[in-house]
């Protein structure tokens, strides 16, 4: 892929982690309205106190490798879970937020093939 678009790509997810990881943080953006089933799985992850405050170390952590260009092949691999979660709840609990969680996980594939050279010797 040209590295011009991967930049721009990569750039994208890293700032959009840094960005949904310092809301774990700061909560500047809006709660979306969720199904009642989400609504309860989240509660009870916001209850327990360190599940978010987890995620968004992580995702902040991703999201500077990506921005800095610093160690990207373990960014995604770190982002590959977290990509199966997101997509994961959206369509068990909460279709109407499919749309982000499917960018995020499209970004990362992309990126995945992109660099994919640094991950072939992991599946000889």
């Amino acid at each position: 892929m040209n590295s011009a678009i991967s930049k721009v790509l990569r750039s994208l997810l890293g700032i959009a982690m840094i960005i949904f990881g310092a809301n774990k943080f700061a909560g500047f953006m809006p709660k979306p309205e969720l199904s009642e089933k989400a609504g309860i799985l989240m509660g009870a992850l916001a209850d327990s106190g360190y599940i978010f405050p987890i995620l968004g170390v992580f995702y902040i952590i991703i999201g500077l490798l990506l921005v800095l260009n610093k160690a990207v092949p373990l960014a995604l691999i770190m982002l590959v879970p977290i990509s199966i979660n997101i997509i994961a709840f959206h369509l068990v609990l909460d279709l109407k937020g499919i749309l982000f969680a499917a960018i995020i996980a499209i970004l990362n594939v992309i990126l995945l093939y992109t660099y994919w050279d640094k991950f072939k010797t992991l599946f000889k």
